[in-house]
C-alpha cells in the first residue's frame, strides 16, 4: 500500500486539490479513447472518497488551549484512491501529536530530534506560509491511499497560548474539511477561574479567493451554533447540518471560527494562578493615562507597491494619522530607491499637519526599488535627534511602524547586515513594528528587525481588507500605557521563571509570566511590578494569595498522562513550557554567536522533546505500522488516545458545566457519594437524608450478572454488572473471592445506546461504535451521554447531565493468585433516576434508613458510634422500606482505599435488606433490561441465597 506523509508546514491549502490529483495520476484516460468530460467528472464524484466526519474540539484554560482535529474518510471506490487531509493551524501554534489510521494498520506520529538545520526548516516555515497561508497560519498536510472499499482517520492535536490583542483573546479553528461532510462539529470549552467578562461568536470569516465562506446574513454566530455559559465556564457548539453548510460553500471551504472573549480582573498586580508547582502571572492593567508617543511612519513606494497595495496602505494611513493624540509627535518617510523624508523633523499632532501629512500620503507614487536600511537609518535617526534635542519633560515611547511588500533591493541587501545596523543604531530605545505585505517579502528579516527592537511583524495579504488589517495592527501599538517593566518575585521563591523585562505594555494587551515554585506549599507570593507612567515611576507591590493545587483538582480538560504511572500533566506546566520553548527559540534567532547559538538549541530541543512540541528543532515521524486484529473504531480510538499528551476533549452537548479529568481515581468535577460496588464485591449505600451509611456483601458465583441499577422504565438506564472468580486468600473464611470484570449500562433515552467497560477497554455504541482504551486519557460523546476515561483509574459516565457513574479501574502489576484486574462502580448523580429505580443498589436511592436500637455501650450518636461493638453481641436495627434489619457497625474503605467510612453492616448477604433474593438479582446477559424488582413487588423469602 503507497503511503505518502508530508509534514509541511506552510503548503497550499488548494480547494479541489483531490480532483487536481486524479488528473495528475490517472493516465490512463489519456491514453485510451476520448471520455465526455461530463461522464469523467461523474466517474470522479462518484468514487471520490466521502469525508464521513469531521470534528474539531478545543478545551481552553485559562487562556491555554488545546486543541484536537478528527477526519474520517471512506473510499467507496473499487481501487485504492488517493486522499489527503489539510489543516490550518495558528502559526504560534505547537503541534504535538499526529495519528493516520488505514484499514487495520495505525501510523503513529513520533516527535523526535531534528538535526541541525532549524534555520532551514524556519525559512520553510516562512515560505510556504507567505505563499499560500492565511496571515498568522501554518499548514499542515498528509497523504495516504486509502484501499478499496475501506476507511481511513487523521487525529491531530496542537496547543497554543492565546494572546490578547485589543482587549480580547481570539480562538480561531479553520473549518475547510473542502467538501460538504455528514457530521461536521466544532467544540469549544472555555474554563476562566477569574470570571468571563464578554464572549462572541463571529461570523465565518474566509479571506481565502476559494470558497465564499459567508453565511446567511453575515452577522452574528454562524448558523446552528449553540452559546452556553455562566461565570467561567463557556461552552460553544458549531454543528451545521450538509444544507447549512451548502448554503455557507459548496465546495467545503466555510472558513475560520472565531470566539473572542476576556475576563475580569479584580487586583492591579494581576492574577497569578498555581497548580502543581508552577505558576503564571497575568498582568494587564488598565485605566492608566496613555503615554505620548513619537512615531515614525515608514512606507515602501517602490514599483511594487502600484495598484491596490499602495491605495490601500494610503487609506488605512490616512485612517491612522486622525487617531493620534495631541501630545503625541510623528513623521512620514517614504522610500523606494531614494528616501523621501516629509519632515525632517517630528511634528506635533495639530490638524494643519494631520491634513499635510494625509496630502505627502496621497501623492506619493511608487517608483524604483527598495531601500530597507536607509529608510530604517532615517527613521531611526529622527527619533533621535527629537529625543536629545528636546528637553522631554514627560516619558514617551519612541516606535517605528514600518511596512514593505519586498526584499532589499538597493542600498545595503544584505540582511545580517541590515540587522546590525538597525540595532546599533536603535540601541534598544526604539520599538520597531515591521508589516510585510503580499508574498514577495523576505519575512524572516521583517521578523528579526521586530524581534531585536521590542516590536511586533505581522503578514498581511493582498486582499481588500488590507486596509482593516493595517488600522487593526496600529489599534493594537496605538495607546502605549506603561514602558520599562520589571516584575520580581523574591529570591529563592521562585525558579526557571521566563522572561519579566518589558520595555512595553499596550492597552488591551497582557504580560504573561510562568515559572515554577520553589516551595509547592507556599501559600502567598510576594510581586513587584515597576514600570514608567507618563510623569511618573509607578510601583506596585502586593502578597497575592496563590492557593496552590494539584493537578486535576478544578481543571477541565486537561491533558491525559504523559505514561503509565505518571502524574497527569497541568495546562500552566504545558503554559511555561510553551512560553520558555518560544523565548528560546526567539533568543535563538536573534543571537550572533556560534556557541550560544548552540546552547539554546538544545535547551529548547529538549524542552520541546519533554513536552512534545514540533518545533525547528523537532520533527515528526511516523511509527511503522503494526497490523491491528481490532476494529477500525478501537484503533481509531487507541490512536487518538495515543502519543505525548493526547488532549482531552468534551463532546457532548449539554447546558451543564464540565470539570476537571480525574488526577488518580474520579472525575472530582463530581462529587461521588458513597453508594457503590467494589471489590469481593462489596457494597456501601449512602442515605444522606437519614446521615446512615449501610453496608453488605454479595457472595454471587462466577459467571452471575448482577442487576446493579435498574430503572429502564423509567429513565430508560440499566446497569449490569458480571463477576469472574478467583481463588481465596490463604486462612480466609472463603472458598473463593468474585469481582466485577464488566460494568454494562445500557440507555434508551433520548436514543438507544450501551457502554461495556472492562479493566482494558470501554464499548460505546450508540449508532457508531466506538472503543476507547482504558489506558489512555479522553472524553468522547453525543447526544447527551458523555464518557470520560482517565488513564489506568477511572471512567465516568455522564448522561443528560443529570446521571452520573463512576467506574473505577482496579489493575495489578504482579497480581497475587487471588487478585484479578477488577471494577468498582459508583453513583456519583442519581436526580435523573425516577423513583421506582430498583437493583441492587438503586433500590435504596432516595429512601431513608433509621436505627431504632441503641447498642449497648455506644452512645445516642448511632451514625458515628465512638467505640465499635463486637458483632455477634449487636442489638442495633435497622429499619429501611419496611425491612428490619439487625447490623453491626464497621469500618470500610472505598476508593480504592483512600477513604475509610464508617457503616452499619447487614450480614449474611443482605438477607432481609434487600427485596426478594439474590436470584432475583440476575441477569440473562449483560444487555438484560428486564426485572422482577420493583415498585410494589412482594419479597420472597424461601429461596436460598448462594453461599
Amino acid at each position: 500500500m503507497l503511503l505518502l506523509l508530508g509534514l509541511c508546514l506552510g503548503l497550499p491549502l488548494c480547494a479541489g486539490s483531490q480532483e487536481e490529483g486524479w488528473s495528475r495520476d490517472d493516465t490512463s484516460e489519456q491514453a485510451g479513447p476520448r471520455v465526455p468530460r461530463q461522464l469523467r467528472l461523474l466517474q470522479r464524484l462518484k468514487t471520490k472518497p466521502l469525508m464521513t466526519e469531521f470534528s474539531v474540539k478545543s478545551t481552553i484554560i485559562s487562556r491555554y488551549a488545546f486543541t484536537t482535529v478528527s477526519c474520517k474518510m471512506l473510499n467507496r471506490a473499487s481501487e485504492g484512491h488517493h486522499v489527503e487531509f489539510q489543516m490550518l493551524v495558528p502559526a504560534a501554534a505547537f503541534i504535538t501529536n499526529f495519528t493516520m489510521l488505514v484499514g487495520d494498520k495505525v501510523y503513529l506520529g513520533e516527535i523526535t530530534e531534528r538535526e541541525k538545520n532549524g534555520d532551514r526548516v524556519k525559512e520553510k516555515r516562512n515560505k510556504t506560509a507567505e505563499e499560500e497561508g492565511d496571515e498568522g497560519t501554518d499548514t499542515f498536510r498528509a497523504s495516504l491511499v486509502i484501499p478499496s472499499k475501506d476507511k481511513a482517520a487523521f487525529l491531530l492535536s496542537y496547543e497554543e497560548l492565546l494572546q490578547r490583542r485589543l482587549g480580547k483573546y481570539e480562538h480561531i479553528i479553520s473549518v475547510r474539511p473542502q467538501q460538504l461532510v455528514g457530521r461536521l462539529t466544532v467544540d469549544v470549552t472555555i474554563l476562566e477561574r477569574s470570571g468571563i467578562a464578554s464572549l462572541e461568536v463571529l461570523p465565518l470569516h474566509n479571506s481565502r479567493q476559494r470558497g465564499s465562506g459567508r453565511a446567511e446574513g453575515d452577522s452574528g454566530p454562524p448558523p446552528s451554533t449553540i452559546i452556553n455559559q455562566n461565570e467561567t465556564f463557556a461552552k460553544v457548539v458549531f454543528k451545521p447540518s450538509v444544507v447549512q453548510q451548502a448554503k455557507i460553500a459548496q465546495n467545503g471551504v466555510l472558513g475560520d471560527f472565531i470566539i473572542r472573549y476576556d475576563v475580569h480582573r479584580q487586583q492591579r498586580i494581576g492574577d497569578i494562578q498555581v497548580l502543581d508547582g508552577y505558576f503564571v502571572h497575568y498582568f494587564a492593567p488598565k485605566d492608566l493615562p496613555p503615554l505620548p508617543k513619537n512615531v515614525v511612519f515608514v512606507l515602501d513606494t517602490s514599483a511594487s507597491m502600484v495598484g491596490t497595495k499602495l491605495q490601500q496602505t494610503r487609506e488605512a494611513l490616512s485612517t491612522i494619522l486622525y487617531d493620534l493624540r495631541p501630545q503625541d509627535r510623528f513623521s512620514i518617510i517614504g522610500f523606494s530607491n531614494r528616501i523621501k523624508v516629509w519632515k525632517d523633523h517630528l511634528v506635533p499632532v495639530t490638524p494643519t499637519n494631520v491634513r499635510d501629512g494625509k496630502f505627502y500620503i496621497h501623492f506619493t507614487s511608487p517608483s524604483g526599488g527598495t531601500d530597507i536600511n536607509g529608510a530604517l537609518q532615517t527613521a531611526i535617526r529622527l527619533l533621535n535627534d527629537y529625543v536629545s534635542h528636546n528637553d522631554i519633560e514627560d516619558r514617551s515611547v519612541s516606535l517605528i511602524v514600518f511596512l514593505t511588500d519586498g526584499k532589499p533591493t538597493v542600498g545595503e541587501t544584505h540582511a545580517s547586515r541590515i540587522l546590525n545596523n538597525t540595532r546599533e543604531a536603535a540601541q534598544g530605545r526604539i520599538c520597531i513594528f515591521t508589516i510585510g505585505m503580499g508574498s514577495d517579502v523576505d519575512f524572516r528579516l521583517l521578523e528579526k528587525l521586530s524581534l531585536e527592537n521590542c516590536g511586533l511583524m505581522r503578514r498581511i495579504r493582498e486582499e481588500e481588507e488590507a486596509r482593516a488589517q493595517l488600522i487593526g495592527f496600529y489599534d493594537e501599538i496605538r495607546t502605549p500605557l506603561l514602558s520599562d517593566i520589571r516584575v520580581d518575585y523574591p529570591p529563592g521563591v521562585v525558579e526557571h521563571v521566563t522572561k519579566t523585562l518589558f520595555p512595553n505594555y499596550f492597552n488591551g494587551s497582557e504580560i504573561i509570566i510562568a515559572g515554577k515554585l520553589a516551595d509547592k506549599k507556599l501559600d502567598r507570593l510576594h510581586v513587584e511590578v515597576t514600570a514608567s507612567n507618563s510623569k511618573k515611576f509607578v510601583i506596585l507591590k502586593s502578597n497575592v494569595p496563590v492557593q496552590p493545587q494539584k493537578a486535576g483538582d478544578d481543571v477541565p480538560g486537561s491533558p491525559g498522562p504523559g505514561g503509565d504511572g505518571a502524574e497527569d500533566p497541568n495546562h500552566i506546566e504545558h503554559l511555561w513550557s510553551y512560553l520558555t520553548v518560544k523565548e528560546l527559540l526567539s533568543s535563538w534567532l536573534q543571537s550572533k554567536d556560534e556557541q550560544e547559538k548552540e546552547k539554546l538549541r538544545q535547551k529548547a530541543q529538549a524542552l520541546a522533546l519533554n513536552y512534545h512540541f514540533l518545533t525547528p528543532f523537532t520533527t515528526m515521524r511516523l511509527r511503522k505500522p503494526a497490523l491491528l486484529t481490532a476494529t477500525l473504531e478501537e484503533a481509531q480510538a487507541m490512536s487518538a488516545a495515543t502519543g505525548p499528551e493526547t488532549v482531552v476533549q468534551s463532546l457532548h452537548g449539554s447546558s451543564v458545566q464540565p470539570g476537571p479529568l480525574p488526577k488518580k481515581l474520579y472525575d472530582p468535577r463530581i462529587k461521588i457519594s458513597k453508594t457503590s460496588v467494589d471489590g469481593d464485591p462489596h457494597f456501601v449505600v449512602d442515605f444522606p437524608l437519614s446521615q446512615l451509611t449501610v453496608c453488605f456483601n454479595i457472595d454471587g458465583s462466577p459467571g452471575d450478572i448482577l442487576r446493579l441499577v435498574s430503572d429502564h422504565s423509567g429513565s430508560g438506564v440499566t446497569v449490569n454488572g458480571e463477576l469472574i472468580g478467583a481463588p481465596a486468600p490463604p486462612n480466609g473464611h472463603k472458598k473463593q473471592r468474585t469481582y466485577f470484570r464488566t460494568i454494562t449500562i445500557l440507555i434508551n433515552k433520548p436514543q438507544r445506546s450501551y457502554l461495556e467497560v472492562t479493566p482494558n477497554r470501554v464499548i460505546l455504541d450508540g449508532g457508531d461504535r466506538l472503543v476507547l482504551p482504558c489506558n489512555q486519557s479522553m472524553v468522547v460523546g453525543s447526544q447527551g451521554l458523555e464518557v470520560s476515561v482517565s488513564a489506568n483509574a477511572s471512567v465516568t459516565v455522564t448522561i443528560q447531565g443529570t446521571i452520573a457513574f463512576v467506574i473505577l479501574v482496579h489493575l495489578y502489576k504482579k497480581p497475587a493468585p487471588f487478585q484479578r484486574n477488577h471494577l468498582g462502580f459508583y453513583i456519583a448523580n442519581n436526580k435523573g433516576l425516577s423513583a421506582n429505580c430498583h437493583g441492587l443498589l438503586g433500590q435504596f436511592l432516595n429512601q431513608e434508613a433509621k436505627l431504632t436500637k441503641e447498642p449497648a455501650g455506644h452512645s445516642k450518636n448511632l451514625t458515628h458510634p465512638s467505640v465499635p461493638e463486637a458483632e455477634g453481641t449487636s442489638e442495633t436495627i435497622l429499619k429501611v422500606k419496611g425491612h428490619q434489619v439487625p447490623v453491626v457497625w464497621k469500618q470500610r474503605k472505598i476508593y480504592n482505599g483512600e477513604e475509610q467510612v464508617d457503616c452499619w453492616f447487614a450480614r449474611n448477604s443482605a438477607d432481609r435488606l434487600i427485596d426478594g433474593v439474590y436470584q432475583d438479582y440476575l441477569a440473562s446477559h449483560p444487555f438484560d433490561t428486564e426485572t422482577t424488582l420493583g415498585l410494589g413487588i412482594s419479597r420472597g423469602s424461601e429461596t436460598s441465597h448462594p453461599n
